[in-house]
């Protein structure tokens, strides 16, 4: 209890001390997961709203296959990642593997999914209830598209910060593809997990407060912005 007692004081007196090493695996921690989103937001809310709004041939299979990819397992994206870096795949030419930017590329294939997925079920809701409305303006579905991403904003920040909350929790696929390597790409979770090993349970439980702290925060921002999108107002003429 006492060797439990001290790891605790330690890892307190880490984040006090915003101690270099732990101050500098959060750092990279954030920007890589946050890049990772932002990419992901730019590819899967089009891709989200268009199986929403457009039909065309094999969208119900579209639509299942992402729902699918929802659960697709870290470790396995991380292996396909590295295959394709690795010196021998057909991007190995690039030099990424081991680096900061692989990491972000197996992030923003596990989070495409979910942002496609959830932004897609709202634009879905919006586009059923407004759709009459909608089409009385004169407004075609892609004219529509605007104003319906606008009306279920609070709803689709929702959605990226799920799309966050899976990115910076990821361990299998950031430890494939990035090696966990010191001072270039060790990331809280797969420093949380060589410190346990290790022995270094202070650093670990400080990232992990870190890492709870940040989770924490999401998740209540999220719901905080689920509040004002729940009376959302009718649409108006904002459409043209």
């Amino acid at each position: 209890m006492t060797g439990f007692s001290d790891a605790i004081a330690a890892a307190f007196s880490l984040l006090i001390s915003l101690d270099p090493d732990l101050a500098e695996i959060v750092t990279l921690s954030l920007s890589v997961s946050l890049v990772a989103v932002f990419i992901a937001i730019v590819v899967a809310m089009p891709l989200g709203a268009a199986l929403a709004i457009f039909n065309f041939p094999g969208r119900r299979l579209a639509r299942v296959g992402l729902s699918s990819l929802m659960g697709l397992p870290p470790v396995v994206v991380g292996l396909i990642v590295y295959l394709l870096l690795s010196r021998s795949g057909p991007l190995g030419v690039l030099g990424l593997l081991f680096t900061p930017t692989a990491m972000i590329i197996a992030q923003v294939i596990l989070v495409v999914p979910i942002i496609a997925a959830l932004t897609s079920q709202v634009v879905e809701e919006l586009w059923a209830e407004y759709e009459e409305q909608l089409r009385s303006l004169g407004a075609t579905p892609l004219q529509a598209l605007p104003t319906l991403l606008w009306d279920g904003r609070y709803s689709l920040v929702t959605a990226m910060l799920a799309g966050f909350g899976r990115a910076i929790a990821e361990v299998g696929a950031v430890m494939i593809v990035g090696g966990n390597i010191d001072h270039a790409t060790r990331v809280m979770t797969t420093a949380i997990a060589l410190e346990v090993s290790k022995g270094d349970l202070a650093l670990a439980l400080g990232l992990g407060i870190v890492l709870i702290l940040i989770s924490i925060g999401v998740n209540a921002l999220g719901h905080l912005l689920k509040q004002p999108g729940q009376n959302r107002r009718p649409v108006n003429g904002g459409v043209r």
